[in-house]
């Protein structure tokens, strides 16, 4: 029997609105895992007291942008626009149905201008510390790597620009182990007021005019682009610990001693860093074996001339500090270079009628050069490492880690691309959006536990007891 829809667009009914948002919706589960009002307690001295409008909630201005994070919503306007209609939206929110919801610009505003990067990394924090508190953190074990965030800038619109090379911020340590190394070997130290060393090298770059802080990124058969990257560091569970965010042409090896600092700072017990090859520098590896932490790693293959010899094929030998050629000759140490290799350098009249000359080297003298960093030993040390069985199962859980976080957060939370522009603004935005996606963990685990109890559950509770009290006492 056909039977037509009724179109009860008038009618008038008395509901209330915690009635229409299902038991077990996502929000009622992260309203139940956190105290949203330790908020004012962080954010009461950037509000005058006496002077000026009453303010839209601190908590609801948060509300909001959690909400964006979560959904994977692009903008704070389609945000507002989604809350008016969205009944779990205003339950969250704590509005009513027909209570106006706040401007755009007004939300935009305040995490411009009044929320600082101090509020942010406080909120990222204190969801960090509730994970902790439940007992979900690992820290034992860091897994590191970096993903990048397409720019709010166009490619056309760029210049190109002579800057000067950074400074390496080891540089003052490894100059000391070289000039060492120098004087063991009976050459003349590097002086420090760098008076024999050459110019300051630069580099050209391309400048994006619409967002300057922003970096070239081109890899593989990604699109090249304007990017910043996000250097992340997560645990065991898939909490994101700490991020550091830079422009899109700053190489991960480089970004790894701020977000390395920042992990030791937090969280001293860390003993393993999981990373890609693209960490396996001799800094990197120096550092972290230097303070009794462990460098799980992956085989990086050398860079070595196509089509010639292998790096194997030079064997290292560390008693007499000689490089032993494939052909069985000698290669002596020649100087130690600002860089902090040592040279070893072939006879080039042994060299000249050498069968695999070709395969070895182009050079015109027909010397044969091999470099060794002073810090060699850290990596190889890493290499050790990576073949024991605990440390070779800890990096195939990358895929299931930090890569997963990668995926999650551009698949699920908008994270491919950014609609800011500045690294302070894009750094917020990143931790904001981490702080949220770490809420959302936090608050299914704690629900799958039952370890957080919505209000109203806990009204029926009370309710009930009430009932049995009473019936007890007439009784």
């Amino acid at each position: 029997m056909l039977e037509t829809g009724q179109m009860n667009r008038d009618s008038v009914e008395m509901v209330n609105i915690d009635m229409l948002v299902p038991k077990d919706h996502l929000l009622r589960r992260i309203d139940a895992a956190i105290d949203f009002t330790k908020i004012y307690e962080f954010v009461k001295d950037l509000y005058s007291e006496d002077t000026g409008r009453p303010s839209v909630d601190p908590v609801v201005l948060f509300k909001i942008v959690l909400i964006q994070h979560i959904y994977g919503i692009p903008s704070l306007r389609r945000t507002l626009e989604d809350i008016r209609m969205n009944l779990a939206y205003r339950w969250f929110l704590g509005y009513g149905i027909a209570e106006t919801i706040p401007h755009f610009s007004t939300v935009s505003y305040n995490f411009k201008h009044r929320f600082n990067s101090g509020t942010i990394e406080y909120i990222f924090r204190w969801v960090l510390k509730e994970a902790a508190e439940a007992g979900y953190l690992d820290t034992n074990v860091a897994f590191v790597d970096g993903t990048h965030i397409k720019a709010n800038a166009n490619l056309k619109k760029q210049i190109r620009k002579e800057v000067p090379k950074e400074a390496k911020r080891y540089a003052g340590t490894l100059l000391k182990e070289i000039n060492a190394d120098r004087e063991e070997h009976g050459k003349k130290p590097f002086d420090d007021d760098h008076n024999d060393e050459p110019p300051a090298e630069t580099k050209i770059v391309s400048e994006s005019t619409t967002d300057p802080e922003s970096g070239i990124f081109h890899k593989g058969e990604h699109k090249k682009c304007f990017a910043y990257e996000a250097h992340t560091a997560c645990d065991r569970h898939n909490f994101v610990l700490d991020v550091v965010v830079t422009a899109g042409n700053i190489h991960d090896s480089i970004a790894f001693d701020p977000l390395y600092d920042e992990l030791i700072a937090h969280y001293p017990e860390l003993q393993t860093i999981v990373a890609d090859a693209a960490y396996k520098t001799p800094w990197i590896c120096k550092r972290i074996f230097d303070d009794n932490r462990i460098l799980s790693t992956a085989y990086k293959r050398p860079m070595t001339k196509k089509g010639g010899l292998s790096w194997r094929d030079y064997i290292y030998d560390e008693y007499y500090d000689q490089v032993i050629c494939p052909e069985y000759h000698l290669l002596n140490y020649a100087t130690t270079n600002r860089d902090g290799y040592r040279e070893y350098k072939s006879k080039g009249y042994l060299c000249q009628s050498c069968p695999s000359l070709s395969q070895c080297t182009a050079n015109a003298k027909c010397e044969k050069t091999v470099t060794r960093h002073i810090w060699q030993g850290y990596v190889e040390t890493a290499e050790d490492v990576r073949h024991t069985p605990e440390y070779r199962d800890l990096y195939y859980l990358r895929k299931e880690t930090i890569e997963r976080v990668f995926a999650d957060a551009k698949e699920k939370h908008g994270m491919r691309y950014t609609l800011y522009r500045g690294l302070a603004q894009v750094t917020n935005w990143v931790k904001l959006k981490f702080a949220a996606m770490n809420l959302k963990k936090l608050a299914n685990w704690k629900w799958k536990e039952g370890l957080c109890v919505p209000y109203f559950q806990l009204f029926g509770f009370f309710f009930t007891q009430m009932q049995r009290n009473a019936s007890s006492a007439f009784a």
